[in-house]
């Protein structure tokens, strides 16, 4: 599967079943455009386990603000709709490997 970009009007039914790794960014955040390729890697690598999604903040600042996002990059990780597990800033794949297999 592809990463796909979610928005405010779609956000609860793209999270709602399964595994599912948010990515919370801007278009302007540097840390945001590091860990870009390594979700791209990681969506590559375990497409079979996990969903990932995209939200731009400054478009959807409703879903930002309801998960009280606050920096960026923040990475949410859904199970069937409830967050499971959080992590803030930039992070090696292998960090969020580790967290996508503690939940799968």
């Amino acid at each position: 599967m592809a990463i796909i970009n979610v928005t405010d009007q779609n956000f609860s039914k793209e999270t709602a079943e399964g595994l599912v790794l948010v990515d919370f960014w801007a278009p302007w955040c540097g840390p945001c455009k590091m860990i870009a390729p390594v979700l791209e890697e990681i969506d590559g690598e375990m497409e079979d386990k996990v969903q990932i999604v995209k939200l731009d903040v400054d478009e959807n600042q409703e879903t930002a603000g309801k998960y009280g996002v606050m920096s960026i990059p923040t990475l949410l990780l859904f199970k069937d709709g409830n967050v499971v597990d959080q992590v803030i800033g930039f992070q090696p794949k292998e960090a969020l490997v580790d967290l996508i297999n503690k939940h799968a």
